[in-house]
C-alpha cells in the first residue's frame, strides 16, 4: 500500500500552542494539505499564516479536542487523514515511510522522546504494540492514520467524549471489520510534557483505567464528557487541548 503525499490530510486541533507550533510545522513536508482547528487566545494561528500560507486551512472554533478532530476531519477531502497533536514533531522519515506500509484502513505509531522522560515514552509505545498483539488497537491522536471510507463508515469521533476518543475510535473501527496496523516505522517525537511532568504513574494509571472502562461499556452514558481530572491543574490560557 502507498499514501501519496496528494492523498493525505493532517489534521490537527490547537490551542494556545506558541511555544510548540513552529517546530510542529518544520516537521511537516511543504505538499502535505494541513488543517489546523484553533481555539486559541495567543498567536498561534497568526504563526501558522506567516510560517505555512501554503496547503494550509485554519479553521477557528472554540470547542473541545475531540470537536476540533471532527471539524477537521470535515474540512479533508483527501482519501486519508492523519490527526496528531501540535506538541509534536514528525520523524525525519516519517513521510517517505508511508509509502511502504501494509494494506490497511487504520494506522498508527510511537511517541517517543528526544529529550526527558525518553524511557517512558519507550515503555509506554512498547506497550502499544503488546496490547495491539493481544488484538485491541491502542491508538494515540499524536499519531493515528485513517482511510476516510474506515472514519465515516465507523461514525468519526465520538463528540461526546473529554478525551481517550482516539482510541475509543480505534476499537469502533475493527469492530466494523476494519484493518487495523501499528508500527515503529511511523514516530512521533513530544516536544512538551507538561501531562507527563504531573506524575508518570498518574498519567499511566488514567490512560489505562479509563480505557479499559470505556472498551468495555463500563462508563455510563451521562458520564462520558467527564475527563476524570485528565485536563486539571492547566492555566485556562494555556490549558493542554491536545494530545494524550
Amino acid at each position: 500500500m502507498t499514501i501519496h503525499p496528494d492523498d493525505l490530510t493532517v489534521v490537527v486541533p490547537t490551542r494556545n500552542e506558541e511555544r510548540n507550533i513552529r517546530n510542529f510545522l518544520g516537521s511537516i513536508p511543504a505538499g502535505i494539505r494541513l488543517v489546523v482547528v484553533d481555539a486559541s487566545t495567543d498567536s498561534t494561528p497568526d504563526i501558522v499564516s506567516r510560517v505555512r500560507p501554503d496547503y494550509t486551512t485554519i479553521i477557528r472554533y472554540p470547542g473541545t479536542v475531540t470537536e476540533a478532530r471532527l471539524t477537521g476531519a470535515g474540512a479533508a477531502n483527501t482519501s486519508w487523514l492523519l490527526f496528531t497533536d501540535a506538541d509534536i514533531v514528525f520523524s525525519e522519515e516519517y513521510f517517505r515511510n508511508l509509502r511502504k506500509l501494509e494494506e490497511c484502513d487504520l494506522i498508527y505509531g510511537p511517541k517517543f522522546s528526544r529529550d526527558r522522560y525518553a524511557g517512558y515514552y519507550k515503555w509506554f509505545a512498547y506497550g502499544q504494540f503488546l496490547i495491539h498483539r493481544l488484538g485491541v488497537p491502542a491508538a494515540s491522536g499524536s499519531n493515528f492514520i485513517i482511510r476516510r471510507e474506515a472514519y465515516l463508515e465507523s461514525g468519526g469521533f465520538d463528540a461526546a467524549l473529554a478525551c481517550n476518543e482516539d482510541s475509543e475510535l480505534a476499537w469502533r473501527v475493527k469492530r466494523a471489520g476494519f484493518m487495523a496496523h501499528f508500527t515503529f516505522d511511523l514516530v512521533v517525537y513530544a516536544k512538551d510534557h507538561r501531562r507527563v511532568d504531573r506524575g508518570r504513574t498518574k498519567k499511566t494509571l488514567h490512560s489505562l483505567t479509563r480505557c479499559a472502562a470505556l472498551y468495555f461499556g463500563l462508563i455510563p452514558d451521562r458520564w462520558r464528557g467527564r475527563d476524570w481530572g485528565y485536563w486539571r491543574g492547566y492555566d485556562s490560557d494555556t490549558e493542554l487541548r491536545n494530545g494524550n
